[in-house]
């Protein structure tokens, strides 16, 4: 994975022979974290002492030595900051001074010839220039290069053999969700407006990725990404993702409502899906009573069992899980699992507009569930929109089109409604179709 870093002081501190930084990696850090991993959790007190010297750092200048001692790398200077190693672009006097050898005076001119024609040549087929990275934003709409992309995408990444134009308009244009603008001097509105928007990044110019997202009023909700296969090496999942968390930041000042980020489904047991977890700090919604549990919380429940209610945390013995606040350590089972994967598939491939809520009579009637107990009221559920095999129909109507409905039945649903509607707001629950099934 390539990350990008602030480098003016880096630049400020090496103005001499140093063009400019073309990219820094990050291998440092995953080498630490791969030994970690590979050392036995009963570690001996030689393990311990070698840990103790094992960091990014060291890591970094050591493999900025050996580089070093291999030779020089045409055309780029190596440094270790931070950890991370950066590569510069070197200038002719720069690279001779890099590289170490006396020039005897009466062989300079030959050597300097012959040095220069083979920078050249190098420069020609590597030109050092600046790339330029914009984001556009725009409504959801039909774009026939995404689609071009999004078809490419499919095929060399998800291996799919047929990709057509209204299965994408349905998956990806498509969208229920009705579009708010924005309004001047009104801060419950971001400036872009709510709705389903397409968010393009591009490179010198050349379309290389797209996220698809929800901004609702209180969360961007990320839908799908799909990019190049060819730059898989940039790892743009995690670089957009990290991109969508710093814009939900930055609307936040204009929007004080939005301030959540949201990456959809989360199934424990799939590894293309634990990537999501390493972004933290992050919540999990407990599928029977809607309420919003801390993931490390939540976890010694998932690792039990498929389905679990999350909310039950609480009653657990003996564990006493450590929240974490910051990133994922180096031993993090989402780390392994996906976010070092070489093709980088950190897409929402799963997530979808409509969610299969199920009701659990049985669970629901245990906790005595009604909208008194959500502090919400029938006017807070009676436009909501009931998908039910197929027929849409909002809830203040559900009896008159489909006869009388047993109480118990009715309560049951009502208490599902109100804690819906407690989370994601009475505005947006009455624009969304919830399903039932």
């Amino acid at each position: 994975m390539i990350t990008k870093k602030k480098v003016g002081e880096a630049m400020q501190e090496n103005k001499a022979g140093v063009q400019d930084l073309v990219y820094t990696c990050n291998i440092s850090f995953q080498i630490v974290a791969a030994v970690r991993r590979a050392l036995p959790k009963e570690k001996s007190a030689n393990q311990t002492e070698v840990l103790a010297d094992l960091s990014p750092n060291s890591v970094a200048e050591k493999l900025v030595t050996t580089m070093g001692h291999l030779g020089e790398l045409a055309g780029f200077e190596v440094k270790a900051c931070n950890g991370h190693l950066n590569f510069y672009s070197s200038a002719n006097s720069a690279m001779q001074n890099y590289t170490g050898d006396a020039v005897p005076a009466q062989a300079s001119d030959k050597a300097s010839r012959s040095k220069q024609g083979s920078v050249n040549k190098i420069s020609a087929k590597h030109p050092q220039k600046r790339k330029s990275l914009e984001i556009r934003m725009s409504t959801s709409h039909f774009d026939p290069e995404e689609f071009a992309l999004y078809r490419k995408y499919q095929t060399k990444v998800h291996k799919e053999n047929t990709v057509t134009e209204s299965s994408y308009r349905r998956f990806l244009v498509d969208t229920p969700i009705v579009f708010v603008p924005p309004k001047s001097g009104d801060n419950t509105v971001p400036p872009c407006g709510f709705g389903s928007f397409h968010q393009q990044y591009r490179i010198d110019g050349k379309l290389v990725a797209v996220g698809v997202v929800d901004i609702l009023p209180k969360c961007l909700s990320s839908k799908y990404l799909f990019w190049d296969p060819d730059l898989a090496f940039l790892s743009l999942g995690k670089y957009t993702a990290l991109k969508e968390i710093d814009w939900v930041k930055t609307a936040q000042e204009h929007c004080p409502s939005l301030q959540y980020y949201y990456l959809g489904y989360y199934i424990h047991s799939c590894n293309k899906m634990r990537y999501k977890a390493a972004y933290r700090p992050s919540e999990l919604l407990c599928p029977v009573r809607y309420e919003w549990i801390h993931y490390d919380l939540a976890k010694p429940l998932l690792d039990r069992s498929q389905y679990s209610i999350l909310s039950d945390y609480a009653t657990m013995q003996d564990e006493t899980p450590q929240l974490q606040i910051c990133g994922p350590s180096d031993d993090s089972s989402a780390k392994v699992d996906h976010h070092e994967s070489p093709s980088d598939e950190d897409d929402e491939d799963v997530n979808d507009y409509e969610s299969e809520m199920m009701i659990d009579e049985e669970l629901v009637d245990s906790e005595k569930a009604d909208t008194t107990e959500c502090g919400s009221s029938i006017k807070d559920i009676e436009n909501i929109t009931l998908d039910l095999n197929g027929s849409k129909v909002k809830y203040k109507d559900l009896q008159q089109v489909f006869g009388a409905i047993e109480r118990r039945h009715l309560n049951a649903l009502e208490g599902q409604l109100s804690r819906y509607a407690k989370v994601v707001g009475k505005e947006l629950s009455d624009r969304m179709v919830y399903c039932l099934s």
